[in-house]
């Protein structure tokens, strides 16, 4: 399984150069002391340990892996199974004072909050970086550098349950005479809840011309707001008719549109590859489209990075890297992660070597215009008020123009604040 890619060299050298620098670790060593013992003594030989914050779905993928690692290096591996969402706070939390993993499974958009707060490392990933697709790669990559190891790439998209209907409507008005044509209990399923999910809602907000941030020439985001104007106003009073329509409805949490959905009784949900293995286990015949735009610009998702960071207190820096890049970038390993969550590869050999699937190639296709999700500090001030306001809208409890410019406002001051 074990890649043979001559990363754990330039990895060595560096980890010395960053020693030389004056990283975030100090030593009673004199530098020329510290690195040549780091140079003289690889993973393999020294053994070690690495303490591993995962997931349900990683904590079930990863064992063969670091079973194998453990044969070659001597090394003793403990996995953490961890709620997802409890994994970025306690990692903010334990990093700083040394008590946390050497590695933990991550969001690429977590890297603004964990550069800023320096728990994180950056990551020398070599000509292995060639291997990876290149939106893994640039979505880990921050000022310049790269913090963390790819391992898949995901985003929602429009799911159609084939046997309720056989085609989609190129557009969005089209698609909603359709559905409401249709004997269904839900024309069309969306997660919304009481909190909003701006997340899920993105792809219609971009087919208005609003997406959250500007981007430069190159794609990175600047921290001017797009999301106000014109633009967003009619993206605001979309959701407040589709409120009253009935296809948007803050009563539809996650669980609710996952189980009518798998009940046959929605032709559509939006929804992404975490949702399939609900869908197989109902028998559904489904496949994978674009969102059909409700404006005049094509509907752009969220594309989204998962991936491991390594922890700025680690003791065991090389180790963790060699685990990384020479383990988790196998083949073997990233196909094991897909399948046990459906969420397509980073490496791009893994990648095609499921491009046969309909399912993953129909995802690929839609996230092939996706938007990376923001990873700068500031979309923290943003997911504060973005969801609640899209959540009043639709339920009507605050009027579209006037709640849309109040969150604008909002956090343009949260913003500034943090300056």
């Amino acid at each position: 399984m074990r890649r043979s890619t001559g990363v754990t060299a330039a990895l060595v050298f560096g980890l010395v150069l960053a020693g030389c620098g004056g990283g975030s670790e100090t030593s009673d060593d004199t530098p020329e002391t510290a690195d040549n013992d780091a140079a003289e003594e690889t993973p393999e030989e020294s053994g070690g340990s690495l303490t591993i914050w995962v997931d349900e779905t990683r904590s079930t993928a990863l064992p063969s892996t670091v079973e194998e690692f453990e044969e070659d290096t001597g090394a003793t591996v403990e996995l953490v199974e961890k709620n997802f969402d409890d994994i970025r706070p306690d990692f903010l939390a334990q990093a700083p004072t040394g008590e946390g993993p050497d590695l933990t499974v991550g969001a690429h958009d977590w890297l603004g909050e964990l550069t800023a707060n320096g728990v994180v490392e950056p990551v020398e990933l070599g000509d292995l970086a060639d291997d990876l697709t290149e939106a893994a790669v640039s979505a880990f990559t921050y000022d310049g550098q790269i913090y963390g190891m790819p391992y898949s790439v995901e985003n929602p998209a429009l799911i159609r349950n084939d046997d309720i209907v056989d085609e989609t409507p190129d557009t969005w008005d089209e698609l909603l005479d359709q559905v409401e044509a249709l004997d269904v209990e839900y024309p069309f399923l969306i997660q919304v809840d009481e909190e909003g999910d701006p997340y899920t809602m993105y792809p219609f907000q971009t087919t208005f011309g609003a997406p959250v941030f500007e981007q430069d020439a190159d794609g990175s985001y600047t921290t001017e707001l797009a999301l106000g104007g014109d633009e967003g106003l009619e993206f605001a009073n979309f959701l407040r008719d589709m409120g009253e329509r009935g296809i948007f409805d803050t009563a539809i949490t996650y669980d609710v549109a996952l189980e009518a959905f798998s009940n046959g009784e929605s032709p559509y949900i939006v929804g992404g590859p975490w949702m399939i293995d609900d869908f197989k286990q109902a028998e559904l015949d489904v496949s994978i489209h674009d969102i059909p735009p409700a404006g005049d610009q094509p509907a752009r998702p969220f594309a989204g990075v998962q991936g491991f960071y390594l922890s700025s207190q680690s003791e065991n820096k090389l180790l963790a890297m060699e685990f990384m890049t020479e383990y988790v970038a196998s083949e073997e390993a990233q196909l094991a992660i897909y399948e046990a969550g459906n969420r397509p590869p980073a490496l791009a050999t893994a990648a095609e070597a499921i491009s046969s699937d309909p399912i993953a190639q129909g995802f690929a296709e839609v996230g092939a215009e996706a938007a990376p999700m923001p990873a700068i500090p500031e979309m923290g001030s943003v997911w504060a008020f973005w969801g609640v306001t899209e959540a009043a809208i639709i339920s009507g409890a605050q009027e579209p123009e006037e709640a849309w410019e109040g969150m604008v406002s909002n956090i343009e001051d949260a913003i500034a604040e943090e300056e």
